[in-house]
């Protein structure tokens, strides 16, 4: 189906149009940066930490294209996949779909940090502690769903709290005088500037090292959540689409099909400011991302590493909880731990909500049948469903290894994404764009990159496997 024409919406301020960018930022320090960074330090030191400010900076291309797409279109990504090419957006639907079968384990992740604060209910073992306070969490973060006016605004506005909160406690961890004095070593570590490893490599590793890569920022399909969040945001085109509301919101249309900027000055001096935009918010997200985990990684190296402490299983929030005690004492602790289940709970929510409207907007676009019912009662329908499923592989393995499963089947998203965008928007979409809207051969050479990195990453990991 072809696309229609309409005038691209004015900016309407940086103060109304930010937020999609913090939620990525947000998201994003739930899982590499709160785990598995802080994991490889403390237990190797900084032998990989030169690998950080590349592994963040990796996704950038990616995110912008993905950006680019939907304020220009409206469509999500993923009806530009499809529009692409309808058999490799089902494959991806399939990946996408056996990925997020187990994020249910962040909200695992979540509770050891509530078991470990409040020993709560009393007599349960800690594995029972933890579920309890994991599916407590998720009942009520469904409630608030229902219960918002306008979905993403309740998402945007949690996950700012969210950042703000744990940036600012991590600060003030950070400039303790027992972390100041690694500042140095650490910094030196960031350039590759390190010793010998202080441990013989364990193959078991492998796996957590390529997460920790892949998913500096957000890897896999999680990356495809910014152009939802857009959509939701009513960014550039995305205005022209509806959005999705909470039960006592009023019900919008939801257009999945988009338009196309019209060739008019108004447009082309709209789409300056719009394209200004994207780049600054995807930038808030990745180095809002890079120096959070930056923090966490100065802190293992500077409490954690020396003692030996590393995560493991349910510890994976527990073990962090040093980072504020250096600070407060058993306040600090405390503290910490009542954040810890908030970020990594909160990774439940948001993951909950996009998957559900990325659900919803593939049936309605590949099944003609699906159009019977709105965007709206898909989107239940498939929070529903989530919730039931995830909450049932909650309970099949500890939230390390889950995580590191739906990691592994996500990277083969990240290593397609690339070319697939490439493809849709220098290829497909181009020509049918006004020559002011189309993406420059600059922004083209550095998605190519980001694909031959991530290619060598999949065949190194395939050679060391």
């Amino acid at each position: 189906m072809s696309y229609g024409r309409k005038p691209i919406p004015p900016f309407p301020g940086w103060a109304a149009a930010l937020g999609p960018g913090i939620v990525w930022m947000a998201l994003a320090q739930g899982s590499g940066e709160l785990i598995w960074w802080p994991y490889l330090i403390a237990k190797y030191g900084l032998t990989f930490l030169v690998l950080l400010i590349p592994a963040c900076l990796l996704q950038y291309p990616m995110t912008v294209e993905i950006g680019r797409y939907t304020l220009l279109t409206g469509e999500s990504i993923f009806h530009g996949f499809i529009r692409l090419h309808r058999g490799f957006g089902i494959l991806l639907w399939i990946l996408m779909s056996l990925s997020f079968l187990w994020f249910g384990a962040f909200a695992s992740a979540g509770g050891t940090a509530m078991a470990a604060l409040t020993h709560f209910p009393p007599g349960w073992s800690p594995r029972g502690q933890t579920l309890f306070w994991a599916y407590s969490t998720i009942a009520i973060f469904l409630v608030a769903i229902l219960l918002s006016r306008m979905v993403y605004t309740l998402i945007e506005w949690s996950m700012k709290i969210v950042a703000i909160t744990t940036v600012a406690g991590l600060l003030w961890a950070c400039l303790q005088p027992e972390v100041l004095q690694t500042i140095p070593r650490f910094f030196a570590g960031l350039f590759g500037m390190t010793g010998p490893p202080p441990r013989p490599w364990d193959r078991n590793d492998n796996t957590k090292l390529l997460t920790a890569i892949t998913f500096a920022g957000l890897g896999g399909f999680w990356i495809l959540f910014y152009s939802y969040w857009l959509r939701d945001k009513g960014s550039a085109m995305a205005e022209h689409i509806g959005r999705i509301t909470g039960l006592t919101g009023k019900p919008e249309t939801i257009t999945a099909d988009g338009f196309l900027p019209e060739a008019s000055a108004q447009s082309a001096a709209a789409w300056r400011q719009w394209e200004r935009y994207l780049s600054t918010d995807v930038l808030i997200g990745i180095l809002g991302n890079l120096a959070t985990t930056m923090m966490t990684c100065l802190l293992a190296y500077a409490l954690l590493f020396p003692k030996g402490l590393v995560p493991q299983d349910y510890e994976l929030a527990v073990v962090q909880s040093r980072f504020f005690e250096v600070s407060w004492g058993a306040f600090g602790r405390t503290l910490f731990l009542i954040v810890a289940a908030a970020f990594l709970t909160d990774t439940w929510l948001v993951t909950a909500d996009a998957v559900s409207r990325m659900q919803a907007d593939i049936v309605t676009i590949l099944f003609p049948a699906g159009k019977k019912f709105t965007g709206r009662q898909w989107y239940y329908f498939f929070l529903a469903l989530l919730t039931v499923i995830t909450s049932l592989t909650m309970l099949l393995d500890q939230p390390g290894p889950l995580i590191l499963t739906s990691a592994a089947i996500g990277f083969s998203g990240t290593i397609l994404f690339p070319g697939a965008l490439y493809l849709l928007n220098y290829r497909f979409l181009a020509p049918q764009l006004p020559e002011w809207a189309r993406p420059s051969k600059e922004s083209a050479w550095r998605l190519i990159l980001s694909f031959v990195i991530y290619f060598g990453l999949a065949m190194a990991y395939l050679w060391i496997g």
